[in-house]
């Protein structure tokens, strides 16, 4: 039985959809790997497309798809947690494990088996660090340990101030207790040229709008969830937010949002590639190239790949 099969790519390169049908075909189920969709009551800007794990009048099992309330935090430390606990059931009942996502960050913690520090948050120290600039924040990480500091991933405040946490927490306890047997993954990338990429990510754009895109927001709004939230989610979120708290106008919402999300594709790419550079061998495919795609998949599964 295989080990691990995963498929990752830029947002709207078909992720899902290659999943799916490679859980449907090898037995499979999914795992999600992405960092906004273990949200509920955020389906439409997250592009969970639930309706998408039906296949052939059957439903694929999907984890870590709406499992928290949007007030509460998810980490890395907590994603390798849940994975591990969901990939060893899936092993044990003989099913594969598809992990499928675009947050690079979640899959490399799989497969690199990051040490996670098991660090509670630091209430003063985030308060003494939030009015901060993005780059005083990242000056003072590189001091403190220029070889954590990456500059694909250190992009937010929220994350400069949790590494620098990290490093200030005299506490620094690693899951050293999670054994990692996954040593023969198979990973599928997903490539597809830039100006189609582009394309689909505005035509998808525009079908979530019609879709109620900024219903959805607004209900989280009226849930409690406040501005600050909605750009901590980013994207879809915070630009939306941003237009229901009338701080810009529709037309630019749209502009700068389709903007966003394209530079999100380019940095998603970017920690691809990074993760090539770690060791990390990633066969890079169309996603309508469905010969290819069985030819990999009977070779990993014979051995032979």
């Amino acid at each position: 039985m295989s080990n691990l099969v995963v498929v990752l790519g830029p947002t709207a390169s078909g992720k899902t959809n290659l999943a799916v049908q490679i859980a449907d075909k090898y037995n499979g189920e999914i795992i999600s790997a992405d960092s906004r969709q273990v949200y509920k009551n955020m389906d439409i800007g997250t592009g969970k497309d639930l309706s998408e794990y039906t296949l052939k009048n059957k439903t694929i099992s999907y984890h870590l798809i709406d499992i928290l309330d949007p007030i509460n935090n998810y980490s890395v430390f907590q994603f390798k947690n849940d994975f591990f606990k969901i990939y060893n059931s899936l092993i044990a009942n003989n099913k594969m494990p598809v992990l499928c996502g675009g947050t690079g960050l979640y899959i490399e913690s799989i497969l690199l088996n990051y040490q996670m520090p098991n660090v509670p948050p630091n209430n003063l120290l985030r308060k003494q660090l939030e009015n901060k600039t993005i780059e005083h924040l990242a000056k003072q990480l590189q001091s403190m340990n220029p070889k954590l500091y990456d500059d694909n991933y250190h992009i937010t405040k929220r994350r400069l101030i949790r590494a620098i946490e990290i490093i200030e927490s005299k506490e620094n306890i690693y899951d050293k207790n999670i054994n990692c047997n996954i040593d023969r993954p198979l990973i599928l990338g997903l490539i597809i040229e830039r100006k189609k990429l582009l394309d689909n990510i505005q035509k998808r754009l525009e079908k979530r709008m019609k879709e109620g895109m900024i219903d959805e927001v607004q209900s989280l709004i009226d849930k409690g969830i406040d501005l600050d939230r909605l750009k901590y989610f980013g994207l879809e979120y915070k630009f939306i937010g941003k237009y229901l708290y009338n701080e810009i106008k529709y037309d630019e919402m749209v502009e700068k949002l389709n903007f966003a999300i394209n530079k999100f594709s380019k940095r998603q790419m970017t920690f691809f590639r990074r993760m090539e550079k770690r060791g990390i061998n990633i066969l890079w495919i169309s996603p309508d190239d469905f010969n290819l795609i069985d030819k990999y998949m009977e070779d990993y599964l014979n051995n032979e790949l």
